[in-house]
């Protein structure tokens, strides 16, 4: 039996995947954690055969946790769930140690495969992504503007170009204010940029994020 446990804020679509596995009659989702704490509370109950895990969770995000977990359980396998595209997380995520990168639109049609293919050892990553680690590899001198930025800053960078206000970001995330005008100001100065504007221009161009 694959024994899935599935971290996701959102328990509608905990429910959505838990519905798509359920036509599976040899694996299901045995835990559910709705954020990182519950997370790390679930791992020693079960022998667990992968994580299915949202990049966007508060407090920690996704990357985050994962970075934990490919130190505290190096040998669990683990799928990233995102409604990011490829461009804006899953060079960052295959690299910090997942199993695979799936977006949420893609899940219907895709996660009972992705699932499977990870377990038996293999690695679930679409051609678009296969490519941009392949062009990674191939250039690894030459550091975009956005490469140097740490997991939260580049988060909170998509989210101003998102047009999200520090007080929205704060929310979600679950920080302060001023600690998000700080991540700002840290990411500006480490990119040469002085304003929201040249921020979103860099990242459209770039296509980190999609509208």
């Amino acid at each position: 039996m694959i024994k899935i446990l599935i971290a996701d804020d959102h328990a509608i679509v905990r429910e959505g995947l838990k519905q798509i596995v359920a036509e599976e009659s040899d694996m299901a989702v045995l835990g559910e954690a709705d954020d990182a704490v519950s997370l790390l509370a679930l791992l020693p109950k079960e022998d667990w055969s992968i994580v299915v895990l949202d990049i966007n969770m508060p407090g920690k995000n996704g990357l985050e946790i994962l970075k934990d977990l490919r130190l505290s359980h190096p040998n669990l396998p683990i799928l990233i769930l995102s409604m990011y595209s490829e461009e804006q997380y899953g060079l960052r995520a295959i690299k910090a140690g997942a199993s695979g990168y799936l977006k949420k639109v893609s899940a219907p049609n895709e996660l009972v495969k992705a699932i499977r293919k990870i377990v038996s050892g293999g690695k679930y990553i679409n051609q678009s992504l296969a490519e941009k680690l392949a062009y990674s590899y191939e250039n690894n001198l030459k550091t975009q503007k956005h490469e140097i930025l740490s997991d939260r800053e580049f988060e909170i960078m998509c989210r101003i170009a998102a047009g999200n206000t520090a007080e929205e970001i704060a929310k979600e995330l679950m920080l302060s204010v001023h600690t998000i005008y700080t991540y700002r100001n840290r990411l500006l100065e480490k990119m040469g940029m002085k304003s929201n504007v040249e921020l979103t221009q860099y990242v459209i161009q770039n296509k980190l994020i999609e509208f």
